[in-house]
């Protein structure tokens, strides 16, 4: 059971019309009331309403601001706790008074993630809700959102559920005819228990299929442009950002580091690195680049090598070539 009573900004830290702190543990209510002055106190509210009043610090009744609290009773809640969510201003310096004047009163600064551990602790949610949280926050595309909704709905879960009560009558049934065959039981042959492990298997690599097609929804992937100078990749990298990202010239070598970008193709959210064009050089600067190309290269998903159509596949791009088929991503 946990004992303790935890706080923290659900909100973002910094400027803003809104920060949201939520208190969370059995000692909510009591803390709340030790700061908060209202038309009734936190303890005597009723559970999923909200009050308009003050948040007051010290002996001397020093009106810290002005809020809005909301009382939630457990099991309720998301994290099966008793909840209070105080919406205050924004603001750095608001929202760390007012946490501090809760870490004084009594409350223990959460843990990142804290809140959710305990909604997963508590039973409100289970290990893949859990992680869609995360996911639906770090979203970088609609379409990452729209798939970790239906995980935090327990679409997941609710698969894992189905494939685990078929094993679970597959393996009773067989136990049956095993155990008692005396018993009136209907007979599972070799040929059906066969059928039926298939059909979980074939089941299982659905979920591992769609474990690799989430895990590239929710990190993207790094596609690195590279190219002997001049060959145009600061230009197509303009063109897919849409964007003049990248400095363009006649000049060989101008890109002299790697340049990142986000964009989104059909949902994915895909990272464009623009490299420095791949030479034998003098200029150490220029060498760093290329190093830091060769590195881009190496760490990529997918690699786009650009040419000069105009003096057709020269021994550098051979050479540049055979360095992206032999490389080891990490």
């Amino acid at each position: 059971m946990i004992n303790d009573t935890i706080a923290g900004v659900s909100t973002a830290v910094g400027n803003s019309g809104i920060s949201v702190i939520r208190l969370s543990g059995p000692e909510a209510y009591f803390i709340a009331d030790k700061v908060f002055k209202g038309k009734s106190s936190v303890s005597d509210q009723k559970t999923h309403t909200i009050q308009y009043g003050k948040i007051i610090s010290g002996q001397n009744k020093e009106v810290i601001d002005e809020v809005l609290l909301s009382k939630m009773e457990a099991p309720r809640t998301y994290t099966r706790e008793n909840v209070v969510e105080i919406s205050s201003h924004g603001g750095y310096t608001i929202t760390m008074s007012l946490l501090n004047l809760l870490y004084n009163n009594g409350a223990r600064p959460a843990e990142p993630g804290e809140f959710t551990k305990r909604a997963f602790l508590n039973g409100r949610i289970d290990l893949s809700q859990a992680e869609a949280v995360m996911d639906i926050i770090q979203a970088r595309t609609q379409r990452v959102s729209n798939v970790a909704v239906k995980q935090l709905e327990g679409s997941v879960s609710q698969k894992l559920n189905e494939i685990r009560e078929r094993i679970i009558v597959l393996l009773s049934n067989i136990e049956v005819n095993l155990d008692y065959p005396e018993y009136d039981a209907e007979e599972v042959t070799l040929a059906q228990a066969g059928k039926e492990t298939k059909g979980i298997i074939s089941e299982l690599d659905g979920l591992i299929n769609s474990f690799h097609f989430g895990k590239l929804l929710r990190e993207g992937m790094e596609v690195a442009i590279t190219g002997r100078p001049n060959v145009g990749k600061s230009s197509l990298m303009n063109r897919l950002t849409r964007k003049n990202r990248s400095i363009v010239t006649d000049i060989p070598g101008t890109t002299r580091d790697t340049i990142e970008e986000f964009v989104n193709i059909k949902g994915i959210p895909v990272k464009l690195v623009d490299t420095a064009g791949v030479r034998d050089t003098l200029d150490q600067v220029e060498q760093q680049g290329v190093e830091r190309s060769i590195k881009a290269i190496s760490e990529a998903d997918f690699v786009v090598i650009l040419t000069d159509i105009s003096q057709g596949f020269l021994p550098e791009d051979e050479v540049l070539l055979n360095k992206v088929l032999v490389r080891q991503k990490p």
